[in-house]
Parts: C-alpha cells; sequence; structure tokens
C-alpha cells in the first residue's frame, strides 16, 4: 500500500491490503448481462483495481471521493486516468459512464454508505445487470436474508425483488488497515429477467411502509394504502412484515390504491 495514502475515517476508508482476496473479488464478476463495462466505486490504493485491469474483459471506469487516491491511482496507471472521475457515486448519473450500455458494478464499499449504493443501482437497474460488492458482513446478510429472519426488512425484499442475491464469501478484518471492527462479505447480484408483477412504486410504498413499523401488524402499518383486503389471504392483515415472503409483497403491492405518496 503507498505509505501517502492514509485512511481517511470520515470517508469511512478501510484499505483492502490482501491480493488473493481481491483477485477473488474481481473474479466474482461473472459478466452476466453481457456488459463490457464497469464502475468500480472506491478503488483507493489499486489493490482491486490491478486485478479488474488484469482480465482484459471489461473497459474500467472508477469513481473515487478522495484526492489523495485520485493522485495516486492515475500515476500508478496512467492509461485509465481519464476514465477515473473524483466525484460522489451517490450524487452522480450513471448514465453518463454506461451511456445505453449496461454497466457492472463492484467495490469495496465504504461501510458508512453501502446501503446507499444498492438503493441507487435499484434506481438504476435497467442499466446495471450486475453488481459484486464488499460489504459489512451484517449488511451482505441482510440483502440476502430470507423471510421470517429478523434481520430481512426493505433492503432484502427490494433487493430480491430485482435481482438474484447470492452472499459469496466471509472476510476477515485482519486484510484491512486499519482493521474494522466488523467482519466483512463478497455478495453478488445479478438481474432478475422477469417483469416485476406489480408496479415498482407501490412495492416500494408498501415494503417501506411495512418495515418502517415493523412491529405493527400490516392492517395498522398498511392503513394509508387502500389495501384491498378482501382480495388477498384472509391472515394478511394479521401478520408481520418479516413473516411476507417476497412474491406475497408483490399481491399486497398489487392491491394497493393509486395516487398515495
Amino acid at each position: 500500500m503507498h505509505q501517502a495514502i492514509r485512511p481517511k475515517k470520515f470517508l469511512g476508508q478501510h484499505f483492502l491490503r490482501d491480493d488473493n482476496i481481491a483477485r477473488k473479488i474481481a473474479e466474482s464478476l461473472s459478466g452476466f448481462g453481457d456488459y463490457k463495462k464497469i464502475l468500480e466505486i472506491g478503488p483507493g490504493t489499486g489493490v482491486l483495481t490491478k486485478f479488474l485491469l488484469d482480465q482484459g474483459d471489461y473497459e474500467w471506469h472508477g469513481v473515487e471521493l478522495d484526492r489523495d487516491s485520485i493522485v495516486y491511482l492515475r500515476e500508478q496507471y496512467p492509461a485509465i486516468a481519464e476514465r477515473l472521475v473524483e466525484a460522489d457515486f451517490l450524487r452522480m448519473s450513471l448514465s453518463d459512464i454506461a451511456r445505453g450500455e449496461p454497466l457492472g458494478i463492484i467495490g469495496n464499499f465504504p461501510y458508512n454508505i453501502s446501503s446507499q449504493i444498492v438503493f441507487k443501482v435499484l434506481e438504476y437497474r435497467d442499466q446495471v445487470p450486475e453488481l459484486v460488492g464488499m460489504f459489512q458482513k451484517e449488511m451482505a446478510q441482510r440483502i440476502a436474508a430470507p423471510s421470517g429472519n429478523k434481520i430481512y426488512g426493505i433492503m432484502s425484499v427490494l433487493a430480491q425483488a430485482f435481482y438474484h442475491v447470492e452472499y459469496l464469501f466471509q472476510v476477515d478484518e485482519q486484510v484491512f488497515f486499519p482493521p474494522p471492527k466488523v467482519k466483512s462479505a463478497v455478495i453478488r447480484m445479478k438481474r432478475k429477467d422477469a417483469p416485476l408483477p406489480c408496479e415498482p412504486r407501490k412495492l416500494f410504498m408498501v415494503v417501506k411502509a411495512a418495515f418502517n413499523q415493523r412491529r405493527k401488524t400490516l392492517h395498522n402499518s398498511l392503513k394509508g394504502l387502500q389495501i384491498n383486503w378482501e382480495a388477498l389471504p384472509e391472515d394478511f392483515p394479521k401478520r408481520r412484515p418479516e413473516q411476507i415472503k417476497l412474491e406475497e409483497f408483490y399481491l399486497l403491492a398489487q392491491q394497493a390504491g393509486l395516487g398515495e405518496q
């Protein structure tokens, strides 16, 4: 690792320093969706970047907020200097990089914005057929959690509505500098081909309303959404959100009224 680059706490930086793990992450890209462009979020010191460039299968692009990392990466990899953008991923338009083509997303994601990264990918799901990312282990488990699990929530349902989520492998603290206080894990998300059987806007509304009051029954938490309960199984109003499978959330969204925000 380059000594001049110090990890910045306010950016949530924990620099990966294990080549074997970096190679494993890079090799987790399956190319699903026939994308030729990839966007690495937060390349930092380039540990993952070098393996992505070695593959040669993709046109690499990177987005980095840390000025020190930008300078270092452009010195180390002059060929990619023009494809490394100094910007906040959460505020940028992916269309500027994708330019109408499918785009794979990869990275050792800063823990403090990892959930927002997933929501941004969901927003651009038409352009992003695959994501491979390192998350805090608990977050990775939450994204992949099935119904009936206490960590199953908004993130689980919405990610799984649009993507097949695979929990790939765990990563220990010692492979980072500085070591985080928690373990990490890598997941892969491959976009589902089948269209959603309900309006996406309604699904987002129903899922968020249900889990924002997760201790309440659906009848109470979804009061404002004009649900046509008579068209649903009899036990639905008395159930709690963590008991509702993905397909059942589709049913709820289909029976939600129009015009709510």
